[in-house]
């Protein structure tokens, strides 16, 4: 069944409590039955909760970790990739990161780390406000990388998550990996000396509250993607100038040389627009659906300039202009500003 035939079935307008969804019997299964062993492995005594919901998530103080339910339906998976651009757990290995680390948070909650002197110097205060909007310093070496965007400098409680997933990497040698970087290596041994305490040791949340279980959810698939609203990008003063620079009006196109196919630019930067927000975010923490806005814009604009290029110039063109929305989105998450 693909996204076409999925609509076609009428299961898009159908609430989603109603579609039957769950972990067993779905490729998620496999892939919780080998996080079940790593965690087996640890030696702890928390059993954490899976369940289906909208995002990756644990509710605060619980063992319970919400998985998206676009996951356990593979032409959801499309569906949600089709309409916000990126997915968080594209596979096996992927889903697997994001399971480490969501099990940071329930081994957190469940012997109320956030509230030990150690934890605190090292990570920070758990009630430092949590923004959604941060920006990382890339390749700091106070933090670990696990999860795309820097995503350990979010936040404390994600610090010592994204600590936690590496730690619990099977085969990954972290102290090799972080010999290097004094500031995350201290976390990682940290959480090593807690986590080898905490065996002996009772956990004192157990709660399995669940937040939008599958099974509750009223909506359809349809009103969830319809809340997923595009962003509006800022306002771009420069931006004509950047285009221009990088592409050229029809008069200027033709090569000269018996090869005068011309693309158009704007459809460039449209197909471009289904990958490059994601490998953006994953090295600058730049969110997807900020650069899928501003190459929403910048597509627009090129299409009301009738803006193109040489046809044999395909993929230096492609390169350059990623290299463009890269820097653009470097900027914008440094100084908050596209064009500062």
């Amino acid at each position: 069944m693909t996204v076409d035939t999925f609509q076609e079935a009428h299961l898009f307008g159908t609430p989603i409590r109603d579609l039957g969804l769950r972990i067993e019997g779905t490729p998620l299964e496999p892939v919780v039955a080998d996080f079940s062993q790593e965690v087996a492995r640890l030696g702890l005594r928390v059993e954490p909760h899976l369940y289906l919901s909208t995002e990756w998530g644990v509710p605060f103080g619980t063992v319970a970790i919400a998985i998206p339910f676009y996951l356990a339906h593979p032409e959801l998976t499309a569906l949600h990739e089709e309409r916000t651009g990126f997915v968080e757990g594209v596979d096996r290995h992927d889903i697997l990161r994001y399971l480490r680390h969501e099990l940071g948070h329930v081994v957190n909650y469940a012997y109320k780390l956030y509230e030990r002197p150690e934890w605190v110097e090292a990570f920070g205060p758990i009630t430092r406000p949590y923004r959604e909007e941060y920006r990382p310093k890339p390749f700091s070496r106070r933090h670990v990388r696990h999860l795309p965007g820097w995503y350990a400098q979010k936040h404390p409680d994600e610090d010592w998550a994204e600590t936690f997933a590496v730690w619990m990497t099977p085969h990954l040698d972290w102290r090799r990996e972080y010999a290097d970087w004094a500031g995350a290596l201290a976390k990682l041994e940290l959480c090593d000396r807690l986590l080898r305490a905490l065996r002996d040791e009772e956990p004192v949340v157990t709660a399995r509250d669940l937040d939008e279980d599958v099974g509750e959810m009223p909506y359809t698939v349809q009103d969830f993607y319809g809340a997923v609203h595009e962003e509006s990008a800022e306002t771009l003063p420069g931006l004509d100038g950047a285009l221009c620079s990088l592409f050229a009006a029809p008069s200027s196109t033709a090569t000269g040389d018996g090869d005068g196919e011309r693309h158009a630019a704007a459809a460039l930067l449209r197909r471009l627009q289904r990958t490059l927000p994601a490998e953006i975010y994953r090295w600058t923490g730049h969110f997807p659906e900020h650069t899928r806005s501003l190459m929403r814009q910048m597509a627009e604009r090129a299409e009301e300039l009738d803006l193109g290029y040489p046809a044999r110039r395909e993929d230096e063109t492609a390169r350059e202009l990623a290299v463009l929305v890269t820097a653009l989105a470097m900027s914008h998450v440094q100084t908050g500003s596209y064009l500062p």
